[in-house]
């Protein structure tokens, strides 16, 4: 039996652009993907803590150091500059391999600057 899991999440991102007229995404902050091991055109939820939507959509980089979480194309309505969310990515584990499984969770403060790394 296969199991979708947590893989990893940006807590607490700040929402810093977003671009209506754009093919769609979500940019991220190249240093953030590092961090949380989310990957470019990787498929990932976001989660709006302002508002409670919820949407799904893939991941472009942006530039390292930026602090660029960006919201593109039709996901742009669903937040507004400043909004707090959630980026989650998951992932289709085995039960073998659930073992030990630990998500990554990377904290950021209000200019998306790393503030620590943990497992859940």
């Amino acid at each position: 039996m296969k199991i979708e899991m947590l893989y990893s999440k940006i807590h607490r991102a700040t929402v810093s652009d977003s671009h209506l007229d754009y093919m769609g995404s979500i940019s991220i902050d190249e240093d953030l993907m590092d961090a949380s091991k989310i990957r470019k055109n990787q498929k990932v939820e976001i989660l709006n803590i302002n508002n409670g939507e919820r949407f799904t959509t893939y991941v472009i980089k942006d530039k390292r150091k930026s602090g660029s979480i960006c919201v593109n194309g039709a996901g742009a309505r669903k937040v507004q500059v400043g909004d707090n969310i959630i980026i989650v990515a998951y992932a289709t584990y085995s039960e073998e391999d659930l073992d030990g499984q630990e998500a990554i969770v990377v904290h950021v403060n209000d200019k998306n600057e790393i503030k620590s790394i943990s497992k859940e």
